[in-house]
């Protein structure tokens, strides 16, 4: 009775940490370039998404939504596994950078950031 006891308990445990492992692969933003509300200087601008795990450049996708429709920017190299990388030639006026991430694990996430430029 001990002993099956402890195997539940072993696989209970090693459940738990697999399934933490999975939910904490998700790639997360934790900063961008323009930050959210930012105003920026143009015309050339340099988009950066930075994100907590690494995220599959060339499956991921980045548009600017603006008051005329939706333009979709080329992601530039990687600068590392876990950034989104672009650059845009703007107008001075409102933007919505609009992004989703594919993480290596094969879960998306997606956002939006408002900017400004003058």
């Amino acid at each position: 009775m001990q002993m099956k006891r402890i195997s539940v308990a072993i696989f209970v445990g090693c459940a738990a940490m697999l399934l933490s492992r999975i939910a904490f692969a998700h790639a997360h933003l934790l900063s961008s370039t323009p930050a959210a509300s930012a105003t920026v200087h143009g015309p050339d601008v340099a988009i950066e998404l930075r994100f907590n795990s690494r995220v599959d450049g060339h499956h991921s996708f980045l548009s600017l939504v603006t008051s005329n429709g939706s333009v979709a920017l080329t992601i530039d190299n990687q600068s590392a596994e876990n950034n989104l990388n672009a650059h845009a030639t703007l107008t001075p006026g409102s933007y919505t950078l609009r992004w989703q991430a594919l993480s290596t694990d094969g879960h998306i996430t997606r956002g939006e950031i408002p900017f400004t430029v003058r």
